[in-house]
């Protein structure tokens, strides 16, 4: 099996070996894309620069265990996930609400069927590279429930494997496919209220026929 290709890999060898300039440069390459993943986590800055100090400061205490079955920035990611969840979960104890973390396996039966269905009135790739489908999707985004949330930001957005959400939510591989489908399905029906072609729309009841 062919190991990952990692950018950081000569910064990561010089930082095993004490090089604090190597970590100091690690540091800096990735502490914007950590802060944006703990902020779509925890939705505080606050909360989100506590969470870049911890995961550094594990950076720190790990890097010696780095083994490289990873990219370097994949295994960040996950570190990162992980104080944010965890931050997550102690601040619901404190206001006594708990955490959308329902382990109840859910069933394909269960996904919705989309309820507004149109053809796009451009392409894709198009709508893309708007600056208004970003804003749409972060949006859409946050009025998610946070279980679908959860499992959109760490798998389509931080490219975390199904297995590696799984772990990280600490929930079944079945149910992080599930939550996925779900989630992406969601997106697309609020994109396609957007810029979807009315004179397209067909029933859902109708949708086979």
């Amino acid at each position: 099996m062919n190991q990952p290709i990692d950018e950081d890999r000569d910064l990561v060898r010089s930082a095993k070996e004490g090089d604090f300039d190597a970590f100091d440069a690690l540091v800096r390459r990735h502490e914007r894309r950590i802060f944006s993943l703990a902020l779509r986590i925890v939705r505080q800055r606050q909360d989100a620069e506590e969470v870049v100090q911890q995961t550094f400061l594990s950076v720190v205490e790990k890097i010696a265990d780095f083994r490289g079955e990873a990219r370097f920035a994949t295994w960040l990611s996950r570190i990162a996930t992980n104080h944010a969840l965890a931050l997550l979960r102690k601040r619901a104890v404190r206001r006594t609400v708990p955490l959308a973390d329902d382990r109840r396996e859910e069933s394909y039966d269960e996904v919705p069927h989309p309820e507004y269905i149109a053809q796009w009135r451009e392409t894709p790739e198009q709508i893309a590279g708007r600056r208004e489908t970003r804003r749409l999707l972060a949006d859409a985004l946050e009025q998610l429930d946070e279980k679908y949330r959860l499992v959109f930001l760490l798998r389509d957005v931080e490219g975390l494997s199904i297995d590696e959400t799984a772990h990280a939510l600490d929930i079944s591989v079945s149910n992080v496919k599930i939550r996925l489908l779900r989630a992406r399905l969601m997106l697309r029906e609020r994109l396609t209220r957007e810029f979807g072609d009315e004179s397209t729309r067909v029933s859902p009841d109708h949708k086979h026929s």
